[in-house]
């Protein structure tokens, strides 16, 4: 099931929305009655456009930056912690200067777009499980109908995840909820995502033919990362143990397989976000649109030269070059950057298949210039690309051959695959004081990494000098915690989760803290910025929702603290 937008399912869907109920009892005369969601056909189209809120945006809706919608978290996960700059120039896309820099207001219309986007999912969600639950057997049997709502509930329980990892207090809105704007954003709504997920499992299948349909796996995995984000790791362990014992998921022989659209949908991959180009629609709306703007501005692509990879992302990669181990200490030195050409010591492969960096190989498209002429700005970016959503120059037919952003392309998104269980199962033995356990699956994970290709010049020399090593002991929680907390930054770097991951882990404060205060000498437009703690958690409730939201001038909406 490709997320194909078809105009008339996403008008109608939205013109069910704001109809009563009652009106679901109706015989309307048209052709496209309402009678055809009530069978198999209906429920699964109306699905199908659920599915498509995945990417964060339902049309070419520019007047709502589409890019603050997208799964892929590049905004929300990564400009906002220490992994990426916004890029490009400072003059475009302004408002994500604020994000990156912790000066946002309730107006910023990023927050306005994640809000606005991971609503329509959640309504089109709840307008499934009105119909499911009209229809009647004969139209539908038990079985396919408990199949159906089973998504849907997964569905619905990512978009209030978002809505929650990203503001924090919002409202719940179900299926039976009469007067929406009358609804308080005055709780945390972890108790009905979980809710959501445990009644889904039971009804999903382990495995489907159709790659894009969620699983009983991809539930449980979604469950426990839900617990983790609430530092339940009793309650996440025996999901992760579940998965990694019976799930029957292994990880890809190298690295890079997990970014290449030929290896998609491959062993590693437990929940992963199906993209499409030239399908029909102009500019290939079904390929990602939410990471349209981060794909060179020249060299191997056209726009929009968003979202690089910050220095101290870049000097994360240092090993010490005697143990093949993370360089703990001098990781950070500053003259000493790994993009430099003064810095000739070890890094971890994983560097150059997540970034591009200027004297090293991109992908097939040759040696990334080192006169920088593929970055729009070198003042304000720096020097270094994200590669992992890419196309190969061999696959130019997978990217989109219409509209003005011909980046966007067929490169499916991995929002879990089992390197995330195991690292997560790493964090439950470590909060254990189980070392063992925590030392064999960051193992795991490392020594993929060390089995890896690495990156090489067109005469078989290898790139950079690289190296990885897995731990040899973790003579403390807090050592297993930190070597952990660094790898699940190596292995998913980029993937739109840093911010959160901080968040969860209570340390993000002095993380951000320190990294705008080293990093301002390289970014200028970082210095005098500061993180407040209690604050920047979380972001602003947009003003324009507050407004909306006001029953006799007065909202139901209540704006977080400090903004």
């Amino acid at each position: 099931m490709k997320r194909i937008l078809i105009f008339s399912l996403v008008v109608l869907a939205g013109f069910l929305y704001s109809c009563s109920d009652e009106w679901l009892d109706l015989k309307p005369k048209a052709s496209n009655s309402i009678n055809t969601f009530y069978s198999e056909t209906g429920v699964n189209a109306l699905l199908t456009g659920a599915y498509s809120m995945l990417d964060g945006h339902y049309n070419n809706d520019w007047a709502f930056n589409q890019w603050g919608g997208s799964i892929t978290n590049w905004v929300w996960g990564s400009v906002a912690s220490d992994d990426a700059y916004k890029g490009s120039i400072s003059s475009d896309q302004q408002t994500i200067n604020d994000i990156e820099q912790f000066t946002v207001t309730p107006t910023n219309e990023y927050c306005d777009s994640k809000w606005r986007y991971m609503y329509e999912g959640i309504s089109r969600c709840n307008e499934i499980l009105k119909v499911t639950g009209a229809v009647t057997e004969e139209q539908l049997d038990a079985d396919k109908k408990a199949w159906y709502e089973a998504q849907t509930k997964v569905l619905r329980a990512h978009f209030y995840f978002e809505l929650t990892r990203v503001f924090g207090k919002v409202p719940y809105i179900d299926e039976n909820t009469e007067a929406p704007e009358t609804v308080k954003n005055d709780k945390l709504l972890y108790a009905e995502i979980e809710a959501d997920l445990k009644a889904a499992i039971p009804s999903l299948k382990s495995r489907e033919t159709d790659k894009a349909r969620i699983t009983a796996w991809a539930a449980k995995a979604y469950l426990a990362k839900v617990y983790l984000f609430q530092k339940k790791y009793a309650e996440a362990k025996p999901l992760l143990q579940d998965i990694i014992d019976n799930g029957g998921y292994t990880l890809m022989p190298n690295y890079q397989d997990n970014y290449m659209i030929a290896s998609q949908n491959n062993s590693e991959s437990i929940l992963e976000v199906q993209y499409a180009v030239n399908d029909g629609t102009d500019g290939s709306l079904n390929g990602g649109w939410g990471d349209a703007l981060n794909f060179p501005s020249a060299g191997p692509s056209t726009c929009c030269g968003f979202y690089q990879a910050s220095r101290n992302f870049a000097n994360a990669f240092k090993v010490v070059e005697a143990t093949g181990l993370p360089d703990f200490t001098n990781w950070n030195t500053a003259g000493q950057e790994v993009g430099g050409v003064e810095y000739t010591g070890a890094v971890d492969p994983r560097l150059d298949h997540s970034i591009g960096r200027p004297g090293i190989p991109f992908l097939d498209w040759g040696v990334q210039p080192t006169d920088n002429s593929w970055i729009r700005d070198p003042g304000n970016g720096g020097p270094f690309l994200f590669k992992k959503s890419l196309y190969k120059k061999s696959e130019k037919s997978k990217a989109t051959q219409t509209g003005w952003a011909t980046g966007v392309n067929a490169n499916n998104f991995r929002f879990i695959r089992l390197a995330h269980i195991y690292l997560w199962r790493a964090e439950c033995a470590a909060e254990e004081n189980d070392m063992t356990n925590a030392l064999k699956y960051v193992n795991m994970v490392r020594n993929r990494a060390k089995g890896s290709e690495v990156v090489k010049f067109d005469d078989g020399t290898p790139a950079a000098k690289y190296k990885v090593e897995p731990y040899t002991s973790f003579a403390s929680k807090d050592e297993a915690t930190k070597a952990i907390r660094l790898e699940e930054r190596l292995e998913f770097g980029m993937e739109g989760s840093r911010y959160f991951d901080l968040v969860r882990w209570g340390i993000i404060a002095e993380t951000m803290n320190n990294y705008l205060t080293t990093e301002a000498p390289r970014q200028s437009y970082l210095g005098g910025k500061k993180f407040t703690a209690g604050k920047n958690e979380i972001w602003p409730i947009p003003q324009n929702q507050i407004d909306l939201s006001k029953v006799d001038g007065v909202s139901s909406l209540t704006q977080n603290s400090g903004y």
